[in-house]
This record gives structure tokens, sequence and C-alpha cells, in this order.
């Protein structure tokens, strides 16, 4: 079955571009949908209880783990007192974040650098995407944000198709006059059953210049593991040609505060698929981490992340439950240059 999704996921995913200013408007059931400079409006309504948190040292770290009493998220799908007569929920005062990782790509079973190359996912790593996708199949999602590189889009594609509210992910196309023309919806009740879908190159992988498709046991054997891991895992150096964690965190932080955060002070529940570099970015972000702290996290792949933003803060609530693994959001202080899934 994962098979057959993957290949129906590849047939749709094939057309992705990057999102342009608009002032495109269109109505999502009850999600109304502005392509405007600012990004979307969205309304919706969210019930969540508080429990948990984690701490960090300079040398001790914790793993934070997911559990089922640790968050309660109430769907308005189950809470009928929450429809008013026109359909519309009441605005709440907080918002559920869901941040994942594209599940394992091809290159990173290869264990190759893959950075900004467009790598479609394994069969592991469609499996790890719907995995995820059970995992939050109760949280509500109003609006989804992808990278503009396939494995990140695959993944929120698939995840969605286990979400209980059984909405179809669309990709919003508004990178020309035509394409907003050619991929508009004329039914009310296909867009009431309807998640748009912003793809940003913002969020990409960041660049890993001339190290992309190398094999990296095969890089560390030949500049030596310390410069590879340097290259890696330092904040502010660069591989050759290519980007930092510095610099993909100015451009992904920056289009997180301009597009994704204002979108969840309006009271709208949003889930990014995108990267570990990227994401780290904006976990570094939410969570206030130093530089110090950032290039030691590891994101797994398919592995979901539930924040809870309230009153301007972000709680971070780990992941919902699910299977157990070895961690779901750990700080590590070493690196295996041979592991492969675990690695960008």
């Amino acid at each position: 079955m994962a098979s057959a999704v993957f290949h129906q996921a590849i047939g749709t995913l094939l057309s992705h571009q990057h999102l342009h200013n608009s002032g495109f408007h269109q109505e999502f059931g009850n999600v109304s949908v502005n392509l405007i400079s600012k990004g979307f409006k969205v309304y919706t309504g969210l019930s969540i209880s508080r429990k948990g948190g984690y701490s960090s040292g300079k040398r001790n770290f914790s793993v934070v783990q997911g559990s089922a009493s640790q968050t309660s998220v109430v769907d308005p799908l189950s809470t009928p007192s929450n429809d008013s007569k026109n359909g519309f929920q009441k605005k709440s005062s907080e918002a559920a974040l869901i941040l994942i990782r594209h599940g394992e790509s091809l290159w990173n079973e290869k264990n190759l650098f893959t950075g900004c190359v467009d790598v479609p996912l394994t069969k592991k790593g469609v499996e790890e995407a719907i995995e995820a996708g059970k995992r939050i199949s109760n949280i509500p999602v109003d609006m989804i944000y992808t990278s503009s590189l396939i494995r990140a889009q695959m993944t929120a594609m698939l995840a969605m198709t286990q979400h209980r509210r059984r909405k179809v992910p669309i990709i919003m196309h508004n990178e020309s006059e035509q394409a907003r023309a050619w991929s508009q919806i004329f039914s009310e009740d296909t867009m009431r059953q309807s998640i748009p879908v912003i793809t940003a190159w913002q969020l990409n992988e960041r660049m890993y210049g001339e190290l992309q498709g190398l094999n990296k046991q095969e890089t560390a054997d030949r500049f030596g593991k310390e410069k590879v891991h340097e290259w890696r895992r330092s904040y502010d150096i660069p591989p050759p040609n290519g980007e930092s964690l510095e610099m993909c965190a100015e451009r992904a932080v920056a289009y997180f505060k301009d597009q994704i955060e204002p979108q969840l002070c309006s009271g709208k529940h949003v889930m990014i698929a995108a990267h570990g570099n990227s994401l780290r970015s904006i976990i570094m972000y939410l969570d206030k981490l130093t530089s110090q702290e950032v290039i030691s996290l590891e994101l797994s792949t398919g592995i979901p992340m539930l924040y809870i933003f309230k009153e301007g803060r972000f709680i971070r609530k780990g992941s919902p439950a699910g299977p157990t693994e070895a961690g779901v959001y750990a700080y590590t202080r070493f690196i295996n240059f041979t592991n492969a899934s675990g690695s960008i």
C-alpha cells in the first residue's frame, strides 16, 4: 500500500513551484485564503492543555519524548458545540504548530550529501511520512507550508492521507496568471474539503555547495573527519561554495517570522514539512537556543514535533504519541558519518 501511495504521490507532486505575491482569493470551507504579500488569512479553533517541558545546560542535554498524556488536542470536528449556525468556528487564543522533517530520501539511503538537490523519498521514507500522519491525525491543520523540494512535499501530502478530517492538501500555484486561473476550484463542497499548501524555497535544506552528491564517508576519508564535521555541524562555517547553518537560518527564520508566525497569531493551525537544517533554524528561534546548542540538535526523519502558540509564546509539547524511539528530539555530542538516515 505504501508503495502505491508513493507512486501516486510522485505523479501528484511532479509540478512544484515557488509562491509569489498576489491578490488571489479562495474559500476553503471555513478557511478563508487570501494570497497577499503577507500570506494567508485563515480562521478556526483549538483547545489544548499544557504539560511537560525540557531543560538543557552547557554539557548535559536531555531527550524529550511524547506520550499520550503530554498533550490533549480537541479537534473541532469532534466538538459540535464549536460550530456556529453559519458553519464557522470560534477563533481560539491557541494555535498548533507541527514540524516534520521529511522521511528518508533516496540519497539519505545512499549516504550522499543532498542539500538542495531535488530527491524523492525511499519506500522507508514513504512509510515514515504515513506514520507521521497517524501521529498528528487528531491535531487540526488549516494550512501547510513545505519547501520547494519534493521530499518535503511528499512527506506533507502522505502525512495528510492519515488525517481524520480527510481533507485534501492542494498545492497553491501562484507563479503566473495562467497557473492561478488553471488551478482554480469551482466547487464549494470541494473547497471545504481542501487544505492550502504553500511551497517556499526559503524552507529548503541548506545548500551544501560542492559537497552535494558526494558520499559522506568518502568525503570524511578524503578531507578528514574534523574538517567535514566542521562543515556539517559548525554554525557559521559553510562547505565550499555552500551555506552555513547561520546562512540557512537567516532565510528560514525570516520567512517564518514574516509569513508563518502571523498566521499562528490569527489562530491558524499550521504544519511545516521541511528539512533538518531549516527546521533546526526555526527551532532555534522557537526555543531560544544558542548557536552552540543548535549545532548539536538532531532531528529524526519523519518524526513530528508539536508546539502550541499561546499569548505570544511557543510552548513545545514534544512528539505526539506513537511508537517508542531512541531520540525524538535529542541533543547529541557526536556525529556518525556513516549514519545515512540521520544526516542531511
